[in-house]
């Protein structure tokens, strides 16, 4: 359940991955970047917890289950006046989450135009600003427009769901950086520990645990009912393509002695990618699918 609300709000976290788009705009990257980011992870993840404490000590969690929690739980001990500001600045802080939000995608057109992967009017500067203009004006029409008539649980779920893939994908670009044999040179360094012995007694455990305290379940796993075979499997895919993928980096891990972070990276993503849904997972194939086809076909 925990993991499940943690796939759920995933997209929360975009704006610690935009930062890393930024690089080229900052006097010290090297220095600067990895701080921002974890400086800024562990005050967001202290202010989460405290914030819960406080919501779930006012109010049962069970009413939580709104849109603005934080001013529905002022209403609820009768100080209007209160939800009413939180409610005011509520709007104040999306505004400009949603711009932090908006920085990232124009970076990263702007780069893939450089590398021929699109138009090379998605990476033209602005002459006075000094910012990617076009790929801004656009990222803010194909987000804006489709909002307005998108369903919101619909629109947070396929960003949580594309961002944990892209979560992914870094992890694995950093290993499969590692295994080159002259591995091409960075000053971003992730830092090193050998998962050569760590990651065979994570597997073992966690296989031994789901067995004796969800045995029943893991039995119920493999069993398919008749009539909706089809709408069955298909919600087990994803568990056992994560099942392959983190057999398959375990023995890698042993063999490659691969470092534990990215490792950690890509199976906890992988994981929460599985709490999706079926129907996240239909949307957001689409649309990589339609991503894949302008990738290959201009670039």
């Amino acid at each position: 359940g925990i993991l499940r609300g943690a796939g759920v709000i995933f997209f929360a976290y975009i704006g610690f991955d935009a930062i890393s788009t930024t690089a080229e705009e900052c006097k010290n990257p090297q220095r600067d970047l990895p701080r921002g980011m974890i400086y800024s992870l562990i005050i967001c993840t202290v202010i989460y917890v405290l914030l819960a404490l406080v919501l779930t000590g006012m109010v049962n969690y069970s009413k939580l289950d709104v849109g603005d929690p934080l001013a529905f739980v002022f209403q609820e001990v009768n100080l209007n006046w209160i939800a009413g500001i939180v409610a005011v600045s509520a709007v104040i802080a999306t505004a400009s989450v949603l711009l932090v939000f908006q920085i990232g995608q124009p970076r990263i057109w702007m780069a893939m135009s450089r590398d021929g992967l699109l138009p090379a009017v998605f990476s033209k500067i602005h002459p006075k600003y000094r910012t990617p203009s076009f790929s801004t004006l656009l990222t803010g029409a194909v987000v804006a427009i489709p909002a307005l008539f998108l369903n919101m649980n619909v629109v947070i779920d396929l960003t949580s769901v594309g961002t944990l893939f892209a979560f992914v994908l870094v992890c694995g670009g950093v290993l499969r950086m590692s295994l080159y044999d002259n591995p091409p040179q960075s000053k971003f360094k992730v830092p090193y520990i050998n998962s050569r012995f760590i990651m065979p007694v994570l597997f073992v455990v966690t296989a031994v645990l789901l067995w004796v305290y969800h045995g029943e379940t893991l039995t119920g796993f493999f069993t398919i009912p008749e009539g909706s075979a089809w709408d069955v499997i298909r919600t087990r895919i994803p568990y056992i393509a994560f099942f392959v993928l983190a057999l398959v980096v375990t023995v890698l891990s042993v063999w490659k002695e691969l470092s534990l972070i990215p490792v950690l990276g890509m199976l906890a993503c992988s994981y929460l990618l599985c709490e999706s849904g079926v129907s996240n997972w239909d949307r957001f194939l689409l649309s990589l699918m339609v991503g894949l086809v302008v990738y290959f076909a201009y670039g």
